[in-house]
């Protein structure tokens, strides 16, 4: 099953994406819809906020009186972070209650407002930020929303900026120009990256490639990285270390377009236990790729490669305090 994470700005035009990736055949989860969820007539969640913000924003039916609470928490951070506390567990736990009901080799996306401002990116094998110019998106909040210039540009101020989400995206598909331009690249990429990657997930194999020359640095490599070491450090707490090395770890180095990551782990059965889970997180083994026969007196304990067709990536599973390893001592995780 192929996670993804899709997300955006308001009015950027992430409902779009999310429907277009449903009609496709995705299972799609969506924040706001389990965000009203948890909060209906005689749930704890509507209780818990009541109780955290008062009565009064109970309906004559006994409902949340949505647009009430949202005027009492925008614009007052400690108020915001209140709710999310309230709220965000519960939503991220029916969301993973609806995964768990999906097909096991379904695409799942969870359509997620705030995933990158609730630190979830690495909880996804592919992260997906729709994105449109701020004069556009003020527009269409005018627009299809009804609220004024003003009261937009400080709905859009306050949420998190465009360079910031973005950099946490594994995929950024522009909204800027038309629909059709917006679903076509949508329809791009489900067919040439999401299904094979998902395809790939579920024999267990990773992504094929072949030979990779030399290109000019890239300098979103190292956020590339940071992605990709947040998914392995979260694989398991037997991963005691993770380290981007390599020709692309160095800047300004011409480079194969290959993230290598030294994975450290205590004993070979850790390294035995990980093989499994690596794979479901989307690192299968790839023992015949070059670089997977490094000598085992060395520390080498095994040799994973990504499964997404879009990200080649090799990992190097290594004893921690062998000659491989990086110094020899667990890092910060």
């Amino acid at each position: 099953m192929l996670r993804v994470g899709l997300t955006g700005g308001i009015a950027a035009g992430k409902s779009l994406a999310a429907g277009r990736l449903r009609a496709l055949g995705a299972v799609v989860i969506d924040a706001d819809a389990l965000a009203r969820e948890v909060v209906e007539p005689g749930t704890e969640g509507l209780a818990e906020v009541l109780d955290a913000f008062g009565g009064q924003l109970a309906s004559a039916d006994g409902s949340l009186d949505r647009r009430a609470l949202g005027d009492i928490i925008f614009g007052d951070p400690r108020a915001r972070e209140r709710l999310n506390a309230i709220l965000h567990p519960r939503i991220r736990a029916l969301a993973e209650a609806r995964t768990a009901q999906a097909p096991a080799d379904a695409v799942v996306v969870e359509d997620l407002p705030l995933l990158v401002e609730t630190g979830q990116v690495a909880r996804f094998h592919l992260v997906v930020v729709i994105d449109a110019p701020e004069d556009q998106r003020i527009d269409r909040m005018v627009r299809l929303r009804g609220m004024t210039p003003e009261a937009a540009l400080s709905r859009l101020r306050a949420q998190l900026g465009p360079d910031e989400r973005n950099s946490a995206a594994d995929v950024v598909i522009d909204n800027a120009g038309s629909e059709a331009d917006t679903l076509a690249h949508l329809e791009a990429l489900w067919q040439t990256r999401i299904l094979p990657f998902n395809a790939n997930l579920l024999a267990g194999v990773p992504a094929l490639r072949g030979s990779l020359d030399p290109v000019e640095p890239d300098p979103t490599w190292p956020a590339q990285a940071e992605r990709l070491s947040a998914r392995l450090r979260r694989v398991d707490p037997r991963v005691l270390h993770v380290e981007h090395f390599g020709p692309t770890a160095v800047p300004g180095r011409r480079a194969p377009d290959v993230l290598e990551f030294r994975l450290a782990v205590a004993t070979p059965a850790d390294a035995a236990a990980l093989r499994p889970l690596l794979t479901a997180a989307g690192f299968p083994p790839a023992p015949g790729r070059p670089g997977a026969g490094q000598p085992a007196a060395r520390g080498r304990l095994g040799f994973h490669s990504c499964a997404d067709p879009g990200r080649a990536a090799d990992i190097h599973l290594e004893l921690a305090g062998s000659a491989a390893a990086p110094d020899g001592v667990p890092g910060p995780r």
